[in-house]
């Protein structure tokens, strides 16, 4: 085997100093604090099934696309489940991409265009800041959730021959909270701009039937394009970018993530559409709202909400200055059988580490109260 280059070794070497190495874990049956399927979509037993039975009674038995959209790959239930997805979200329509990470990438790198300019919230996901860097518009970030900045730059570089893009997340993947979305709007419409949210942790969690946060604030019919994620809350695969139909158009020409890949497999969409027919019916949203409430008022109970960032989403972080400190409190929880995660700098910034609680439907409120009495207890040995 050839010899692995130094300045590699290096830096893995730098991240094991610095007690900040990932490694892949391997499945456990700890009680789930750790995944995102928020209400238990990925575990369903009647969905698998269901799109199986979907599957057979189409009378789909491929296991892959065989290719890109624009070649071989565009089977008769893409069409089906775009349909779908742009009516669940109140949209003129919906192109699914095999990922989140790609719909980002895909839109990021081919919408702006230069001379543009993209103005992003600070703590914005990792795979929209991966898009930014392949675009050709310039890209500036403002403060987190932070409208009077925001302004300031709109002011600094508005033209009248760029476009400018504000993005924004409905719920921050890291530390759960929301932005002020109908501040974000008024201010796009008082400069022109474009909107764009990244619905990806609001799926199943927010709205009546888990439409999203735009959707619930009925802000949905003032913004550009929003990114709709399957992975998390619709426990499957794949990710749509809804918005107009001549913003699709633009996508499928021009997208080189979407062009360039093979596409999902007729079973992944297959469960994308019959996810969100479960959406519409399940009760499950509500048992995690209730939950979510439940945690909130835990923190309290045990003294816990300094630690925490404030949050109603169903993801709740915990803040643990240090790699070192935080790796101590996540190890002593997962001792007594409770699966949380530790954030680990450079994941986020020095000082910022956490541990991060993902809340679920099918977590009872007896573990809620058991692992929060595990952190008041170890916390402070850390």
């Amino acid at each position: 085997m050839k010899y692995f280059p130094k300045n590699l070794s290096a830096k893995l070497e730098m991240r094991k100093q610095n007690n900040a190495l990932r490694v892949l874990p391997i499945n456990n049956t700890l009680v789930d604090f750790a995944s995102n399927d928020y209400i238990g979509f990925a575990h369903s037993e009647i969905i698998f099934q269901e799109s199986h039975q979907y599957l057979i009674y189409k009378n789909i038995k491929t296991n892959g696309a065989t290719g890109s959209r624009l070649l071989s790959g565009n089977h008769q239930l893409y069409q089906k489940a775009e349909k779908r997805i742009a009516q669940f979200h109140q949209s003129e329509a919906a192109l699914i991409f095999n990922s989140g990470y790609d719909a980002n990438i895909g839109f990021f790198s081919s919408v702006p265009q230069k001379g543009d300019f993209i103005l992003y919230d600070e703590l914005s996901h990792a795979s929209i800041r991966d898009g930014l860097q392949l675009s050709n518009a310039k890209s500036y970030k403002f403060k987190h959730n932070d409208l009077e900045d925001l302004e300031h730059l709109i002011q600094r570089f508005q033209k009248e021959e760029s476009e400018i893009y504000i993005v924004t997340e409905s719920v921050f993947s890291m530390d759960g909270d929301t932005p002020n979305l109908e501040g974000f709007v008024q201010l796009s419409n008082k400069f022109n701009c474009q909107l764009v949210v990244d619905e990806a942790h609001a799926l199943g969690v927010f709205g009546s039937k888990g439409e999203g946060i735009l959707q619930l604030e009925e802000l949905q019919d003032n913004v550009f394009a929003r990114i709709i994620t399957f992975g998390k809350g619709l426990g499957c695969h794949g990710a749509a970018i809804v918005g107009s139909i001549e913003l699709k158009e633009y996508l499928i020409n021009f997208s080189r993530s979407f062009i360039y890949t093979t596409g999902l497999s007729p079973h992944a969409v297959a469960t994308i559409l019959i996810g969100y027919k479960h959406l519409e019916q399940t009760k499950n949203i509500q048992k995690l709202r209730d939950n979510i409430i439940h945690f909130n008022q835990e923190k309290n109970v045990f003294g816990l909400k300094p630690l925490f960032v404030r949050s109603k989403s169903a993801i709740q972080s915990a803040i643990i200055p240090g790699n070192d400190n935080v790796k101590t409190a996540a190890k002593k929880i997962i001792e007594c059988g409770y699966d949380v995660k530790a954030i680990l700098s450079p994941t986020v910034p020095e000082g910022q580490e956490r541990l991060r609680f993902c809340l679920h439907s099918y977590n009872s409120k007896q573990e809620i109260s058991e692992v929060l009495r595990l952190l008041s207890t170890f916390v402070f040995l850390c």
